[in-house]
């Protein structure tokens, strides 16, 4: 844990050698990552946390101040916490804070890896209307919900991104959490709808980046991810066909083969570039 004067941050640590972030999504912890992590038996050292208001991570949104800003800012005291270079790793909204990370160039990173992230105010700015309009409809109705009583309101968000039953099919616990942190996950959304984003911002990122996106997602998300790796200098994109959303959890060997051949690149070719050097 990282104690801090505007509240607590979820720290924790396993594994030894090359540092990785690993960032959640929404209605989740560190420990989504925890089926990951035992695929790579220690292969790397392993930082988990949980996004603002999520686990033991103290809130400091409001509804009228909802920015990512705030997001990132715990982000960046994980990896100042961790030391050195890491390869950040973020699923879903957690991959749009770490693209946040990435953007402020406040902290030292080796690679970024960004899983099925809704970045939806890109496919704004890039012209996919039916693609934001859909988003926007969906959350429209989920919040609407929520606002009349309707305790598993969050069902809504979590079958649009992982397809019709996936709320339903989830076990007690999970679900039970998702319900309980529903008014957390709508903040979540006013941060993204708060986070203006363009080609021009994009183009500014300056590490190596990977797009992971699951092929059985929602279009728009894959959209979304495809316009990604197109403004991101360099970005690798990958479309694994036979995954959705929730891919760390439902495919967690695939994932962690994926994530870990990309750091391995990362890290020959940093090799390479200081033998050539030399």
């Amino acid at each position: 844990m990282i104690e801090e004067t505007r509240g607590r941050i979820d720290y924790d640590e396993t594994g030894s050698g090359r540092t990785v972030v690993l960032v959640p999504g929404s209605c989740s912890t560190g420990a989504a990552w925890r089926s990951v992590v035992g695929e790579w038996n220690g292969q790397f050292r392993c930082v988990t946390t949980s996004l603002l208001g999520y686990g033991g991570t103290s809130e400091r949104r409001t509804v009228d101040d909802a920015s990512v800003i705030y997001e990132a800012e715990i982000l960046e005291s994980v990896i100042r916490r961790a030391g050195g270079r890491v390869h950040i790793v973020g699923h879903s909204f957690g991959g749009g804070i770490a693209l946040v990370v990435a953007l402020r160039k406040r902290v030292p990173l080796a690679s970024l890896t960004i899983v099925d992230a809704p970045v939806v105010e890109l496919l704004r700015t890039m012209g996919e209307h039916d693609h934001y309009r859909t988003v926007r409809t969906m959350t429209k109705k989920y919040f609407a919900s929520f606002e009349k009583g309707d305790k598993e309101a969050v069902a809504t968000m979590i079958d649009f991104f992982g397809g019709v039953g996936t709320f339903a099919s989830w076990p007690p616990r999970l679900r039970e959490y998702a319900v309980k942190t529903t008014h957390v996950n709508i903040l979540d959304w006013a941060s993204a709808y708060g986070f203006t984003i363009s080609p021009a911002v994009l183009g500014s990122i300056n590490v190596p980046t990977a797009i992971l996106c699951g092929g059985k997602s929602h279009p728009a998300v894959q959209r979304a991810c495809e316009l990604l790796a197109e403004c991101i200098p360099g970005a690798a994109f990958s479309k694994i066909m036979e995954v959705s959303h929730f891919m760390i959890g439902t495919h967690p060997k695939k994932i962690a083969r994926m994530v870990a051949q990309y750091i391995d690149k990362v890290d020959m070719s940093d090799v390479d570039c200081a033998t050539n050097a030399a």
